[in-house]
């Protein structure tokens, strides 16, 4: 970015002045953008909604936890990788259940 440009920033937009808080701002842009193509599109499967459901649960879970050990950034990844597969596991259970009872097979 240009010097001048930088130093002439509201007062709002301050934060932006040092080369990591705009890499991390760019980062921050990416993962939102991402995200949203990511969600756009058809409905989401069971197996999708039970992995999303997890993963949330777990960030949630691991960040509590690890703001009790002192590391809630550490807890969060971790709690949601694990989450996200245990609710993959689930709604992959789920949404080969709802095939069997809607094409009718009997195992």
């Amino acid at each position: 970015m240009n010097k001048s440009i930088v130093a002439a920033l509201p007062r709002p937009f301050v934060f932006l002045r040092g080369s990591y808080a705009r890499k991390s701002l760019g980062a921050v842009l990416l993962g939102a953008t991402l995200l949203l193509a990511g969600c756009a599109g058809v409905p989401l499967t069971t197996r999708e909604k039970g992995t999303l459901a997890g993963g949330a649960l777990g960030a949630g879970a691991g960040a509590l936890v690890g703001a009790a050990a002192g590391a809630p950034g550490a807890g969060a990844a971790i709690g949601g990788v694990l989450g996200a597969g245990g609710g993959y596991l689930v709604g992959n259970h789920l949404q080969n259940e709802q095939y069997r009872h809607q094409y009718n097979y009997n195992d």
